[in-house]
Protein backbone atom coordinates (compact mmCIF):
# COMPACT_ATOMS: atom_id res chain seq x y z
CA UNK A 1 0.00 0.00 0.00
CA UNK A 2 1.13 3.20 -1.00
CA UNK A 3 2.34 5.57 1.92
CA UNK A 4 0.26 8.23 1.42
CA UNK A 5 -2.72 6.31 1.06
CA UNK A 6 -2.19 3.65 4.49
CA UNK A 7 -1.84 7.23 5.75
CA UNK A 8 -5.19 8.57 4.79
CA UNK A 9 -6.98 5.54 5.49
CA UNK A 10 -5.32 4.93 9.45
CA UNK A 11 -5.72 8.35 10.10
CA UNK A 12 -9.36 8.14 9.10
CA UNK A 13 -9.73 5.18 11.17
CA UNK A 14 -7.84 6.69 13.96
CA UNK A 15 -10.39 9.73 14.16
CA UNK A 16 -13.07 7.42 14.30
CA UNK A 17 -11.20 5.29 17.69
CA UNK A 18 -10.28 8.34 19.03
CA UNK A 19 -13.63 9.40 19.16
CA UNK A 20 -14.44 6.09 20.72
CA UNK A 21 -12.04 5.99 23.17
CA UNK A 22 -13.24 9.87 24.22
CA UNK A 23 -16.38 8.53 25.09
CA UNK A 24 -14.86 5.43 26.75
CA UNK A 25 -12.34 7.27 28.73
CA UNK A 26 -15.41 9.41 30.14
CA UNK A 27 -18.25 6.21 30.80
CA UNK A 28 -15.98 3.53 32.15
CA UNK A 29 -15.23 5.31 34.78
CA UNK A 30 -18.66 6.24 35.55
CA UNK A 31 -19.93 2.69 35.46
CA UNK A 32 -21.55 3.12 32.04
CA UNK A 33 -22.61 1.11 29.53
CA UNK A 34 -19.31 1.17 27.02
CA UNK A 35 -20.75 -0.71 24.22
CA UNK A 36 -24.26 -0.17 23.67
CA UNK A 37 -26.04 2.87 25.18
CA UNK A 38 -25.90 5.94 22.82
CA UNK A 39 -23.91 8.91 23.03
CA UNK A 40 -25.77 11.95 24.28
CA UNK A 41 -25.64 15.34 25.41
CA UNK A 42 -24.07 15.74 28.60
CA UNK A 43 -26.27 19.13 29.41
CA UNK A 44 -29.81 18.31 28.02
CA UNK A 45 -29.33 14.49 27.88
CA UNK A 46 -30.71 14.00 24.40
CA UNK A 47 -29.28 11.46 22.19
CA UNK A 48 -26.79 12.78 19.32
CA UNK A 49 -27.78 12.34 15.89
CA UNK A 50 -25.68 10.26 13.30
CA UNK A 51 -24.13 13.83 12.00
CA UNK A 52 -23.33 14.95 15.31
CA UNK A 53 -21.15 11.80 16.16
CA UNK A 54 -19.09 12.78 12.99
CA UNK A 55 -15.23 12.47 14.78
CA UNK A 56 -13.78 16.43 15.05
CA UNK A 57 -16.03 17.52 11.77
CA UNK A 58 -18.99 17.37 14.22
CA UNK A 59 -17.45 19.30 16.51
CA UNK A 60 -16.24 22.05 14.51
CA UNK A 61 -19.33 22.71 12.94
CA UNK A 62 -21.20 23.11 16.03
CA UNK A 63 -18.56 25.34 16.76
CA UNK A 64 -17.93 23.33 19.98
CA UNK A 65 -21.39 23.77 21.28
CA UNK A 66 -24.63 21.49 21.23
CA UNK A 67 -27.00 22.08 19.26
CA UNK A 68 -29.99 22.01 20.98
CA UNK A 69 -29.37 23.16 24.79
CA UNK A 70 -25.74 24.92 23.57
CA UNK A 71 -23.64 23.57 26.37
CA UNK A 72 -20.28 23.67 25.56
CA UNK A 73 -19.14 20.42 24.13
CA UNK A 74 -15.29 20.20 26.10
CA UNK A 75 -11.99 20.15 23.83
CA UNK A 76 -10.99 16.72 25.23
CA UNK A 77 -13.43 15.12 22.79
CA UNK A 78 -11.45 16.55 18.97
CA UNK A 79 -8.07 16.49 20.99
CA UNK A 80 -8.67 13.12 21.86
CA UNK A 81 -9.99 11.97 18.66
CA UNK A 82 -7.17 13.99 16.67
CA UNK A 83 -4.56 11.98 19.03
CA UNK A 84 -6.16 8.64 17.37
CA UNK A 85 -5.79 10.37 14.03
CA UNK A 86 -1.86 10.70 14.91
CA UNK A 87 -1.57 7.71 16.02
CA UNK A 88 -2.84 6.18 12.72
CA UNK A 89 -0.94 8.29 10.56
CA UNK A 90 2.30 7.09 12.86
CA UNK A 91 1.24 3.53 12.59
CA UNK A 92 1.21 3.63 8.89
CA UNK A 93 4.14 5.69 8.12
CA UNK A 94 6.59 3.85 10.60
CA UNK A 95 4.98 0.84 8.97
CA UNK A 96 5.78 1.94 5.48
CA UNK A 97 9.42 3.27 6.01
CA UNK A 98 10.26 -0.09 7.53
CA UNK A 99 8.58 -2.43 5.05
CA UNK A 100 6.55 -4.29 7.20
CA UNK A 101 3.25 -5.75 6.64
CA UNK A 102 -0.25 -4.60 6.78
CA UNK A 103 -0.67 -7.29 9.45
CA UNK A 104 2.04 -5.26 11.47
CA UNK A 105 0.53 -2.39 10.28
CA UNK A 106 -2.40 -2.46 12.03
CA UNK A 107 -1.26 -3.90 14.97
CA UNK A 108 0.85 -1.22 15.80
CA UNK A 109 -1.88 0.96 15.60
CA UNK A 110 -4.29 -1.36 17.64
CA UNK A 111 -1.22 -0.85 20.21
CA UNK A 112 -1.18 2.84 19.55
CA UNK A 113 -5.43 3.00 20.48
CA UNK A 114 -4.91 1.35 23.75
CA UNK A 115 -2.22 2.82 25.30
CA UNK A 116 -4.25 5.97 24.18
CA UNK A 117 -6.98 4.92 26.02
CA UNK A 118 -5.37 3.52 29.57
CA UNK A 119 -3.21 6.55 28.82
CA UNK A 120 -6.30 9.17 29.47
CA UNK A 121 -8.17 6.55 31.72
CA UNK A 122 -5.09 7.25 34.20
CA UNK A 123 -4.23 10.01 33.81
CA UNK A 124 -7.77 11.78 34.65
CA UNK A 125 -8.34 9.01 37.28
CA UNK A 126 -4.96 7.26 39.13
CA UNK A 127 -6.81 4.35 37.44
CA UNK A 128 -5.94 0.94 35.81
CA UNK A 129 -8.91 -1.21 35.71
CA UNK A 130 -8.64 -5.02 34.23
CA UNK A 131 -10.99 -4.39 31.25
CA UNK A 132 -7.72 -1.90 29.64
CA UNK A 133 -4.82 -3.87 31.22
CA UNK A 134 -5.89 -7.84 29.92
CA UNK A 135 -6.96 -6.94 26.73
CA UNK A 136 -3.21 -5.53 26.42
CA UNK A 137 -1.85 -8.79 27.47
CA UNK A 138 -3.88 -10.73 25.22
CA UNK A 139 -3.30 -8.56 21.76
CA UNK A 140 0.14 -8.85 22.53
CA UNK A 141 0.56 -12.24 22.82
CA UNK A 142 -1.65 -12.78 19.45
CA UNK A 143 0.78 -10.60 17.75
CA UNK A 144 3.69 -12.72 18.58
CA UNK A 145 1.85 -15.79 18.10
CA UNK A 146 1.49 -14.61 14.62
CA UNK A 147 4.91 -14.00 14.26
CA UNK A 148 6.34 -17.27 15.11
CA UNK A 149 6.41 -19.45 18.35
CA UNK A 150 9.47 -18.58 19.44
CA UNK A 151 8.96 -14.80 19.52
CA UNK A 152 5.76 -15.93 21.83
CA UNK A 153 7.11 -17.59 24.21
CA UNK A 154 9.81 -14.61 24.55
CA UNK A 155 6.70 -12.46 25.04
CA UNK A 156 4.80 -14.32 27.37
CA UNK A 157 8.17 -14.82 29.82
CA UNK A 158 7.66 -11.11 29.44
CA UNK A 159 4.63 -10.65 30.79
CA UNK A 160 5.16 -13.18 33.06
CA UNK A 161 8.35 -11.23 34.55
CA UNK A 162 6.49 -7.75 34.10
CA UNK A 163 3.98 -8.39 36.25
CA UNK A 164 6.42 -10.05 38.81
CA UNK A 165 8.30 -7.89 38.80
CA UNK A 166 6.42 -4.86 39.09
CA UNK A 167 4.47 -6.31 41.99
CA UNK A 168 7.66 -6.89 43.62
CA UNK A 169 8.53 -3.47 43.29
CA UNK A 170 5.27 -2.64 45.19
CA UNK A 171 5.36 -5.29 47.30
CA UNK A 172 8.77 -3.74 48.56
CA UNK A 173 8.08 -0.24 48.70
CA UNK A 174 4.94 -0.80 50.84
CA UNK A 175 6.80 -3.02 53.45
CA UNK A 176 9.23 0.15 53.84
CA UNK A 177 7.29 2.80 53.56
CA UNK A 178 4.03 1.51 54.98
CA UNK A 179 1.98 2.89 52.41
CA UNK A 180 0.93 2.30 48.53
CA UNK A 181 4.01 3.35 45.90
CA UNK A 182 2.16 1.54 42.88
CA UNK A 183 -1.38 1.22 41.76
CA UNK A 184 -2.71 -2.25 41.56
CA UNK A 185 -3.12 -1.77 37.88
CA UNK A 186 0.53 -0.97 37.32
CA UNK A 187 1.51 -4.48 37.17
CA UNK A 188 -0.54 -5.53 34.79
CA UNK A 189 0.23 -2.86 32.65
CA UNK A 190 4.04 -3.58 32.66
CA UNK A 191 2.40 -8.02 32.13
CA UNK A 192 1.18 -5.82 28.93
CA UNK A 193 4.50 -4.28 27.92
CA UNK A 194 6.73 -7.88 28.45
CA UNK A 195 3.49 -9.08 26.05
CA UNK A 196 4.17 -6.73 23.38
CA UNK A 197 8.14 -6.14 23.87
CA UNK A 198 8.96 -9.11 25.49
CA UNK A 199 11.47 -9.54 28.07
CA UNK A 200 14.42 -7.55 26.43
CA UNK A 201 12.16 -4.54 25.72
CA UNK A 202 11.18 -4.56 29.77
CA UNK A 203 14.31 -2.75 30.79
CA UNK A 204 13.55 -0.06 27.99
CA UNK A 205 9.96 0.60 28.88
CA UNK A 206 10.99 1.48 32.38
CA UNK A 207 13.60 3.49 31.26
CA UNK A 208 11.56 5.67 29.03
CA UNK A 209 8.85 5.64 31.77
CA UNK A 210 11.04 7.47 34.21
CA UNK A 211 12.62 9.41 31.96
CA UNK A 212 9.11 10.75 30.88
CA UNK A 213 8.47 10.97 34.72
CA UNK A 214 11.38 12.78 35.63
CA UNK A 215 10.34 15.40 32.94
CA UNK A 216 6.96 15.61 34.49
CA UNK A 217 8.51 16.01 37.87
CA UNK A 218 11.03 18.55 36.43
CA UNK A 219 8.28 20.99 34.68
CA UNK A 220 6.33 21.06 38.02
CA UNK A 221 9.16 21.98 39.89
CA UNK A 222 9.20 24.86 37.49
CA UNK A 223 6.15 26.08 38.04
CA UNK A 224 5.36 25.19 41.12
CA UNK A 225 9.28 25.60 42.73
CA UNK A 226 8.33 22.38 45.31
CA UNK A 227 6.61 18.66 44.80
CA UNK A 228 5.35 17.18 48.07
CA UNK A 229 6.69 13.85 48.32
CA UNK A 230 3.60 12.27 48.49
CA UNK A 231 1.72 13.75 45.50
CA UNK A 232 0.63 11.29 43.00
CA UNK A 233 1.56 10.57 39.50
CA UNK A 234 -0.02 8.64 37.27
CA UNK A 235 2.97 5.71 36.51
CA UNK A 236 0.51 4.05 34.13
CA UNK A 237 0.70 7.18 31.25
CA UNK A 238 4.49 6.95 31.55
CA UNK A 239 4.48 3.02 31.15
CA UNK A 240 2.39 4.24 27.88
CA UNK A 241 4.75 5.88 26.47
CA UNK A 242 7.62 3.84 27.09
CA UNK A 243 5.39 0.92 25.70
CA UNK A 244 4.69 2.71 22.63
CA UNK A 245 8.71 4.03 21.62
CA UNK A 246 10.10 0.42 22.78
CA UNK A 247 7.55 -0.89 20.36
CA UNK A 248 8.40 1.79 17.67
CA UNK A 249 12.02 1.46 17.98
CA UNK A 250 13.46 -1.42 19.93
CA UNK A 251 15.35 -2.01 22.96
CA UNK A 252 17.53 0.91 23.98
CA UNK A 253 21.45 -0.23 23.24
CA UNK A 254 20.53 -3.04 20.83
Amino acid sequence: MHPVIAAAVMGGLGLIFGSFIAAVSVRLPRDEDIVVARSRCRGCDQPLRPWELVPLFSWLALQGRCARCQTRISRRYPLIELAGGAVGVWSALWASGGGTSVFLMAATAVLGWQLLLIAIVDGENFWLPDILTLPLIATGLVVAICASWDLALSHLIGGVVGFGGLWLVGWLYKAIRKRDGLGGGDPFLFAGAGAWVGWVGLPSVLLWACAVGLSLVFGMLVVRRTVSGTEKLPFGVFLAVGIWLTWLYGPLGL
